[in-house]
């Protein structure tokens, strides 16, 4: 994927990037850490990777999951990951400023910061993977900016009103899902000021990652080590921002699908609780030439199996080369 500058959008912040220090690499992955400004001046911790085996690997963008960071895809911070992404961090997570404006945590917000940081990495136009809410997040970039999103991989996540797939192992109807997992998020924001200093002061050691990997809500992971660094980082955030973000993310209604014009796999869990397969594979039906692809595990598929979701990616880029 060729890397060049982008012509500067009318009314746009121009975004900045800083290197982070090196003590802040993974080995082997090239991870690194930067300072891109958003459209409305929020300042986000965007991070990228170059692994060492692969310096001209194809650029993916990763709209990641809500509230979550490098760690949680194992396989793409290996030396030999064959693929280099550039992803950042939510506002007001990891390092990411709040906004100026509480409200300014809507999917539109995000697909604005989705193109700061293309535009910080002078990247025009890029096949795009997204993880959960991230889904949400590259299926309205590639509706609002189709000229910047040359493919969708998307991973454990629906084109919109996510929160009423929620529960689908349970078989409980989408209404209900809905009604049951907001105000659960609601319950838990206004617990928040309680429970973030408990979750943050859990130890996160090989026991821990043992129980939360057989609690059935996430499965046995292929490298406890570096779960436990993801785990932790994402129980550094706030719970009631976390749940305000969660909040504001579930009233984004579905994309039209009809507007989709490049190629779009979806890489779907059997037994996530977060992003019902069945849904998944109901967008992919809507979809033309669309690929589904279904795999034993949860929501946290990417760190469960990470060889086989990675194989698959790497497919889907050479399918678009």
């Amino acid at each position: 994927m060729a890397l060049m500058s982008t012509p500067e959008p009318t009314g746009y912040a121009a975004p900045t990037l800083v290197p982070a220090p090196e003590s802040d690499a993974h080995p082997g992955s090239g991870l690194r850490f930067h300072d891109v400004v958003s459209g409305d001046g929020t300042r986000l911790r965007a991070w990228s990777t170059n692994p060492v085996d692969s310096p001209d690997a194809p650029v993916v963008l990763l709209c990641n999951g809500l509230g979550t960071n490098p760690y949680t895809w194992p396989a793409l911070l290996r030396p030999d990951a064959g693929v280099r992404v550039v992803s950042w961090y939510h506002r007001g997570v990891g390092g990411s400023e709040r906004p100026a404006k509480r409200t300014h945590v809507h999917i539109e917000h995000f697909v604005d910061d989705a193109i700061a940081v293309l535009d910080a990495f002078g990247i025009d136009a890029a096949p795009v993977m997204g993880w959960s809410m991230g889904v949400n997040t590259m299926f309205e970039l590639a509706a609002t900016h189709p000229e910047r999103v040359t493919g969708l991989f998307a991973v454990a996540g629906v084109p919109g009103r996510t929160f009423s797939t929620m529960l689908r192992p349970l078989r409980l109807p989408n209404p209900l899902n809905e009604l049951i997992t907001v105000n659960l998020a609601r319950v838990m924001k206004y617990a928040g000021p309680l429970t973030s200093p408990i979750a943050a002061g859990l130890p996160m050691g090989p026991r821990s990652v043992w129980l939360v990997s057989h609690s059935g809500f996430m499965l046995p992971l292929a490298d406890p080590k570096q779960a436990s660094i993801a785990l932790r980082d994402f129980l550094s955030t706030p719970q009631g921002w976390y749940m305000h973000l969660a909040l504001r993310t579930h009233r984004h209604q579905r994309v039209s699908l009809s507007r989709i014009a490049v190629p779009t796999w979806f890489v779907a869990a059997t037994w996530d609780l977060l992003a019902g397969a069945k849904d998944m594979r109901s967008a992919a039906d809507r979809i033309p030439d669309a690929r589904y692809v279904e795999l034993p595990g949860s929501h946290f598929i990417a760190m469960e199996k990470p060889d086989e979701v990675h194989v698959l990616l790497q497919e889907f880029l050479d399918g678009l080369d």
